[in-house]
């Protein structure tokens, strides 16, 4: 059926964008007072340090300004999402991104600026109630003094911004547009060319001849420039090495975690309880193989879905209540938030022709969040709506309780929310639905939710750690070694599985790895989000959950978890998560092997 135009969507189903602007008339007016006040930032360079009042009315018109920026930006954005193809939309919010990039270079000055306060009287200043408000940035600042070099050294660094993206860059375009694949033949005997889209539905297949070709096929145009790509990864693990260096860190991974307070020693902690629970996975490798009745089970064959396609109709209305029902744990308040979302159109339902594809969430600050998705009627749709309500009710709480400037929490902590919902609603699916398929269905679903995030997550993190590991130490990375690396990994990760020698070329085709030290984020939120889910539902309290979702970015996200009774500076969190995830296949080892 051909997609409908934006302008002849149910307007019942769109969200409804009016409470940011009420028209691109009242846009155009918003938009001229935050350029305004763009203008007025580099009259503030030279002031902060004067007194304790000039620091305060300059972080004041600073936040008053993002905040006003921020607005036009994200209404554009939304626009644009829902109709890609307009003109009109384009051109706004390419207004928008202009607007955005000239206030952070207006700002470049503010972090040098707050560093050349002397320290003892910075302190006193922050220790005052005036400036209270602003305690937790300035204080994330100024920890970076022994990372900070002088003026001249820092505007070299600066220089080589731009040269330090050519590796990533190089990447984008030899992989998203250089590259081409060949043809394979699907399970219809029809002759397909394979893409980076469509890669992830063949290697999906129950036809394994299928399986096998696309992977055989996608890995091996990798393969033909495994070497240009080797050198790609080896100019980014050289660059994050220098930065890291020249800001006197211990290492690049230390220098990546840096930024959100978080100790290399919880990272290295992930690994460690991933490897305890080796026996789990293989034990999950062993019931794939049984199950798909394969006497060899190779890479190509993980992601084959275990169960048949079940009858599981999930129409929009009937997936608004299933998802109010699951979330029921986390109280009044919550469900009382759920009917705003639903009844106030905060959710874009439907997909239509020039509409962003896939599903996110946009908190805006001030108003409240939005959510995008594109709804077929499937229960994955249920478990996606899940998911972005998680993401909208955490920017909810956070800008319900905390000022803009401290409202905005980071990525360690952004997928725990989404996560907890996900399971919750697993977890009341379970409780709930008798039928076996289903219910196999449902166990195949959440375990490899396990397996994608968790251990795979784990892998790639480890890959990273071993790459730099090995350059810190002097040692070449050429292909054939990042290639033994990983096949290694994969080795030690699937124990039991057949890892084929074009699997051993997968990290080449991972853009995380060029923001390096990114992916172990995953992994720690997703562990995260079980242990809270395990928790509310046996004490049947979600009230620290609550006061942790309000937290914003008002402090480290280490701290901030703690609020939900989450420690990941201890293994235990981890590795009681694998726990779940043993127990898991124990279920459905019963429904499919009996």
């Amino acid at each position: 059926m051909e997609l409908k135009n934006r302008n002849e969507m149910n307007p019942q189903f769109t969200w409804d964008l009016s409470p940011i602007f009420a028209d691109t008339a009242a846009w155009e007016a918003a938009y001229a007072e935050a350029s305004a006040l763009v203008e007025e930032i580099p009259t503030l360079k030279g002031t902060l340090g004067n007194s304790k009042e000039n620091l305060k009315t300059a972080l004041d018109k600073i936040a008053l300004t993002s905040e006003k920026v921020e607005l036009c930006y994200v209404y554009t954005f939304l626009l644009k999402s829902g109709d890609n193809g307009s003109a009109e939309y384009q051109s706004l919010q390419a207004r928008g991104i202009s607007l955005y990039v000239k206030m952070q270079t207006a700002l470049s000055f503010l972090d040098p600026e707050l560093l050349s306060i002397p320290e003892e009287t910075l302190s006193a200043w922050m220790a005052s109630d005036e400036l209270a408000l602003y305690r937790f940035l300035v204080e994330n600042v100024t920890r970076a003094r022994p990372h900070t070099l002088s003026e001249k050294e820092e505007t070299l660094l600066a220089m080589l911004g731009d040269a330090a993206n050519i590796p990533s860059d190089n990447f984008d375009m030899l992989e998203s547009v250089d590259m081409t694949f060949p043809k394979i033949t699907d399970e219809k005997g029809e002759e397909v060319t394979l893409t980076h889209g469509n890669f992830g539905v063949y290697r999906e297949s129950k036809d394994r001849r299928v399986r096998k070709d696309a992977f055989e096929a996608y890995f091996g145009e990798f393969k033909k420039y495994i070497h240009t790509f080797t050198s790609m990864y080896t100019g980014s693990v050289k660059f994050d090495t220098f930065f890291a260096d020249a800001r006197k860190h211990e290492s690049a991974c230390h220098a990546a975690l840096f930024g959100g307070n978080v100790p290399v020693s919880v990272y290295d902690s992930l690994i460690a309880a991933v490897h305890d629970a080796f026996p789990a996975m293989k034990r999950y490798i062993e019931l794939r193989k049984k199950v798909l009745g394969l006497d060899e089970i190779h890479m190509y064959d993980l992601y084959s879905p275990l169960v048949e396609s079940v009858d599981y109709p999930m129409p929009y209305a009937d997936a608004k209540e299933l998802v109010k029902k699951a979330l029921l744990p986390l109280g009044e308040e919550y469900q009382t938030l759920l009917d705003k979302a639903y009844s106030e159109k905060w959710i874009d339902v439907y997909e239509n022709k020039g509409k962003t594809t896939g599903a996110y969430s946009c908190g805006v600050y001030g108003v409240h969040p939005y959510v995008l998705l594109n709804y077929t009627d499937t229960l994955d749709d249920a478990f996606t709506l899940a998911h972005e309500l998680g993401h909208a009710m955490h920017s909810y709480f956070s800008a319900r309780e905390q000022e803009y400037i401290n409202a905005d929490y980071r990525i360690l902590v952004a997928e725990v929310a989404s996560t907890v919902n996900e399971v919750l609603l697993t977890k009341y699916l379970l409780a709930t639905e008798t039928d076996p398929a289903r219910r196999a269905y449902i166990l195949n679903h959440f375990l490899e939710g396990f397996r994608t995030t968790l251990f795979r997550q784990t892998l790639f993190a480890e890959f990273e750690r071993k790459a730099h590991d090995l350059h810190k130490a002097g040692t070449p990375l050429t292909a054939e070694l990042l290639n033994e690396v990983y096949h290694d990994l994969n080795a030690a990760y699937y124990q039991g599985a057949v890892v084929d020698e074009l699997q051993d070329i997968e990290w080449a085709r991972i853009p995380h790895f060029y923001r390096a030290f990114y992916v172990y984020q995953y992994a720690t939120g997703f562990s995260s989000a079980v242990a809270i889910a395990e928790s509310i539902l046996s004490t049947g309290d979600a009230s620290n959950y609550l006061r942790f979702l309000s937290t914003g970015g008002s402090d480290y996200p280490l701290e901030e978890l703690k609020i939900a009774g989450v420690d990941l500076t201890k293994p235990e969190t981890v590795s009681n998560a694998l726990k779940v995830f043993d127990s898991a296949i124990g279920e459905l080892e019963e429904l499919l092997l009996k």
